[in-house]
């Protein structure tokens, strides 16, 4: 959420900014209601303190013998007054923060105002594309010799875009997960296993509420207001919801591996079939939350390790930084690792490292202690570290034989329990 204080400071070019990632937000209904608020406020303080003038002097008559029902009446009066002021208030501070919770994040500095995300700019790029001397099959007709998904029973028991992993398949996402998450445990991260469903307190601080509520798989029951988690990273945020941190054991570095899932599911176009974008797919999260001055290092801390599992793997992949029209509502910053897909004959991103700065923490209402000051907003920032689907169609794509036999890399032997190939 954002600093009102800062939208006041400069409104028009905070709007602007805000314009660089939505062209239809408009400030003005926020600042009218944070005005009036303000007002209420004020008016609600001079009547208290009139209330608080005439019960002093309703005293004073009384030690004196005078009749003081007049001064009586003119408290109630007041009270009364008081209690419809603050009445008024709640709904219009309830207004204003609905109305705030829509603002996405303000981007940086370095980022490229666009709405087009052809802009992105390409940072670099690591490896070289694999070549073949036939061609190229995408992962679905690999899949019709290798057997490794059943997307046909898949959407037999729950729709289409909920694929079904089995035999090698089953086992190569699950050598995957756990060559993840060594990786990271390696380079610090603490290792979590949250809950898979979430309170709607805990989507809002995360910013997917209520803006994103329609991407969302909600449980329909009148006792339980939950989520399915889109990410990981809703559920790590909340660990610390409405905390206040010691600033000496900031940062905080962890990782998380669970299922994930979302409403959106493509799509048009052969590209989007298969495991490219589907309801559930599996994820090891990286997130962090930080001071200010540690976010930076963080970050590339972050970069360094979701890219290392693509160096183990030897995937050619390139570093995207994202336009603010294409990094996330709660994102200040997002550097996209994006994955070549011999089948697709483009790249896909596995990889989004965000930093959120206060954004999130103020929804979540994360500070921590200074050895001096009032405590103060963290950071958070998050990635994935990685999404498995698109990192299993690159695995399968760029590892494939003439044959239909996938090649794996060394670094999966001993996860595949010495298994180096699958075969039609």
């Amino acid at each position: 959420m954002l600093d009102i204080k800062l939208i006041r400071k400069d409104p028009k070019q905070t709007e602007k900014l805000l314009q660089t990632k939505d062209p239809h937000i408009v400030l003005s209904p926020i600042l009218t209601l944070d005005e009036k608020i303000r007002k209420l406020k004020n008016h609600i303080e001079l009547l208290k303190n009139q209330k608080n003038q005439n019960a002093k002097e309703v005293g004073k008559k009384k030690r004196q013998g005078e009749d003081v029902s007049s001064l009586l009446n003119e408290i109630t009066g007041i009270g009364e007054g008081i209690e419809a002021k603050e009445k008024e208030l709640k709904e219009v501070q309830k207004n204003f923060e609905t109305l705030i919770s829509y603002l996405p994040n303000l981007p940086m500095k370095e980022v490229k105002p666009s709405l087009d995300p052809k802009e992105n700019i390409c940072l670099k790029t690591i490896g070289e594309k694999p070549s073949f001397d036939f061609t190229p099959k995408n992962h679905l007709e690999l899949n019709e010799t290798l057997h490794l998904f059943d997307f046909k029973r898949g959407a037999k028991i729950t729709g289409a875009g909920w694929p079904i992993y089995r035999g090698l398949g089953a086992r190569l996402e699950w050598a995957l997960i756990q060559l993840m998450i060594d990786v990271h445990l390696a380079n610090g991260f603490e290792l979590w296993i949250p809950p898979l469903l979430a309170r709607s307190e805990t989507m809002l601080g995360v910013a997917q509420l209520p803006k994103f509520e329609k991407q969302l798989y909600r449980l329909d029951e009148k006792n339980h207001n939950l989520f399915l988690i889109p990410t990981s990273e809703a559920v790590l945020n909340g660990l610390h919801g409405d905390e206040i941190l010691d600033e000496k054991n900031l940062p905080l570095r962890y990782t998380a591996y669970t299922p994930c899932f979302r409403r959106e599911a493509g799509a048009a176009g052969s590209q989007e079939r298969g495991l490219i974008r589907t309801h559930q797919f599996n994820k090891v999260e990286l997130f962090c939350l930080t001071t200010p001055e540690q976010s930076l290092s963080i970050y590339d801390e972050m970069l360094k390790s979701a890219e290392t599992v693509l160096k183990k793997l030897n995937l050619h992949y390139r570093h995207m930084l994202l336009v603010t029209g294409d990094i996330s509502f709660a994102s200040a910053k997002t550097i996209d690792l994006e994955v070549w897909l011999p089948g697709q004959e483009c790249y896909y991103e596995v990889s989004s490292i965000s930093n959120c700065t206060d954004f999130q923490a103020r929804r979540s209402k994360i500070r921590y202690k200074k050895s001096k000051g009032k405590p103060s907003y963290v950071y958070t920032l998050n990635g994935s570290g990685l999404a498995t689907s698109r990192l299993m169609v690159a695995l399968l794509e760029s590892y494939q034989q003439k044959d239909g036999t996938i090649t794996l890399p060394p670094a999966l032997h001993s996860y595949m329990k010495g298994i180096q190939s699958i075969t039609p």
